[in-house]
């Protein structure tokens, strides 16, 4: 069985995969995420390469084999579901139940998942919009465009919020940018880093551009 830091890393090189994709991960941004120094980070994905879990090249990168990726499905769709019940039956805010998931997803049994994903009607996403990955490691795929970079004068619905730090979700929320939530990009000014922006009948509502890239949406046909 995998111990809690061995499903930390696994789970944060699948996660960082999906930003470097196709490269390689950088040891680097690995060690930054994971909050330790890069020898401390070079050693445990030694430790992973020699339980088949990562491919590792010193100086290029890592990433993950295919027994680490199921093994990071499998922690994400912990993590995934624990938020969502947290959310849906404890009501707690979304903005708190990621460390609370952080720790909860070590120590819930398949078991007790499985229950949970059936009481929760078999859901494809978690409260912030990320997918949740199904029992044998499958992953709804489904084509975002951030708020940064969708069209202008397009009605779209936002999907996803990819930032989970509870003070960045606390003023999405505030300012009603949650998931669900039509929404029109009226403007994007590059030079003043910002995206003006038109929804529940409000107009020139304006973002960072830094913020907006954190916020995913699906264009409306």
């Amino acid at each position: 069985m995998a111990t809690s830091t061995v499903e930390n890393y696994v789970k944060q090189i699948y996660l960082l995969q999906q930003e470097y994709s196709p490269d390689l991960v950088p040891m680097g941004r690995l060690a930054d995420i994971m909050g330790v120094v890069p020898g401390t980070a070079t050693s445990m994905v030694k430790a992973l390469a020699d339980s088949e879990l990562v491919e590792y090249e010193p100086r290029g990168g890592l990433r993950l084999t295919r027994g680490g990726e199921q093994l990071a499905l499998h922690v994400l769709r912990r993590h995934r579901l624990v938020e969502l019940f947290l959310v849906k039956v404890l009501n707690l805010d979304w903005s708190e139940v990621h460390d609370e998931a952080e720790d909860m997803e070590h120590a819930v049994s398949d078991k007790v998942i499985e229950k949970i994903d059936a009481f929760l009607n078999y859901p494809e996403f978690d409260p912030h919009g990320d997918p949740i990955p199904s029992a044998k490691g499958k992953v709804p795929h489904m084509k975002w465009k951030s708020l940064a970079d969708c069209q202008t004068n397009c009605e779209s619905r936002i999907s996803r919020v990819l930032d989970q730090d509870s003070q960045f979700l606390q003023f999405v929320e505030r300012n009603g940018l949650t998931p669900g939530t039509k929404i029109k990009v009226l403007n994007r000014d590059y030079h003043a880093d910002s995206v003006s922006l038109e929804f529940k009948g409000r107009n020139g509502v304006t973002l960072g551009l830094t913020a907006a890239s954190k916020i995913l949406v699906q264009v409306m046909e």
